[in-house]
């Protein structure tokens, strides 16, 4: 079958022929492969660098997809931490880490959306307890996953989201998917921190796609123009964009209310995550997030890969 191999870390994947995957247990399934999205956790895991990477090769990179069994049903699948991903024409599920879909859901919508949107949902659902008509900030906003966390507050009963971001254009969008506020990132420092801080007095949760330098100076700009320190304030850390690590200035920690939780694999069990999962894919299926999947024939991973343009789609393999 045609798979995309990773045979060094430092390069793309390459389209090659590898032996069909085998069921060795009857907890497994072979499925075959409808879509597959293209994550940043993806490329993560393909050149190595994801926190639960090793060092084996070759691998066939994808965390999840959507593929149809030898029982007939179309699931939405999540992969364990395996050399053997899903892109490739066949891949090998456990059926109890997976949902099975409605016939009328949109395989490459469901392959686009469920990765990024998860983090998100699942932040607020089973790191927090979030509640309807919470303010919620989003730092990262104009990222992938950012853009669907705007969509996934919303539709959990957020009262007010500022959205914030470097992307300007995409910025401007933001309001049509449930933004009540934008904030620039880029600017003048000082600037940035008092258009942040203006916007987010009554922030009670803050999901954060960025952290490095950027969280470290806005964690201060919203701790200094908080209206009540008093109110708990609950920092989400989701993703690294902009760096690995951020100086925290200790008196942020004890000027107001203030708690650091981290959102990911790991900290969120496999059961959680499941818990989550078919509403999340009905709610995909049911149109009520704005996907905008780029889908892109699995024989042009190689090109697409290195395609700049590939790091702002939601771009979907489809084998």
């Amino acid at each position: 079958m045609k798979a995309a191999v990773v045979a060094s870390f430092d390069q793309p994947p390459r389209l090659e022929d590898i032996p069909s995957p085998i069921a060795e247990s009857a907890d497994e399934l072979v499925v075959d492969v409808i879509a597959a999205g293209l994550h940043p956790r993806v490329r993560s895991q393909a050149n190595g660098s994801h926190y639960t990477s090793t060092d084996e090769l070759p691998l066939v990179p994808g965390i999840d997809g959507v593929g149809r069994g030898p029982d007939g049903l179309l699931r939405y699948f999540i992969l364990p931490d395996t050399t053997r991903g899903s892109l490739a024409e066949q891949t090998v599920v456990d059926p109890r880490r997976s949902v099975v879909l409605d016939e009328t859901s949109d395989p490459v919508a469901v392959a686009a959306a469920m990765n990024p949107a998860m983090s998100s949902w699942i932040a607020l659902r089973q790191r927090v307890r979030f509640e309807a008509g919470q303010n919620v900030l989003i730092l990262g906003a104009t990222g992938n996953a950012g853009q669907l966390a705007v969509q996934v507050t919303k539709h959990l009963g957020a009262n007010k989201v500022v959205a914030a971001g470097r992307d300007a254009a995409r910025l401007a969008d933001l309001p049509a998917l449930g933004a009540t506020e934008t904030v620039l990132l880029g600017g003048e420092p000082a600037d940035v921190a008092r258009r942040l801080g203006q916007a987010t007095t009554d922030v009670d949760v803050v999901i954060d796609y960025l952290w490095g330098e950027p969280t470290a100076a806005a964690l201060v700009a919203v701790v200094t123009d908080r209206a009540d320190r008093g109110k708990p304030l609950t920092w989400i850390e989701i993703g690294s964009v902009a760096g690995p690590v951020a100086e925290i200035p200790s008196a942020a920690l004890r000027a107001a209310r203030l708690q650091i939780v981290g959102s990911g694999q790991g900290s969120v069990s496999t059961r959680e995550i499941l818990t989550e999962l078919p509403a999340l894919a009905q709610a995909i299926t049911d149109g009520m997030f704005a996907v905008g999947a780029h889908p892109v024939p699995l024989e042009a991973v190689e090109q697409t890969w290195t395609d700049a343009r590939s790091a702002t789609r939601r771009v979907v393999f489809t084998p």
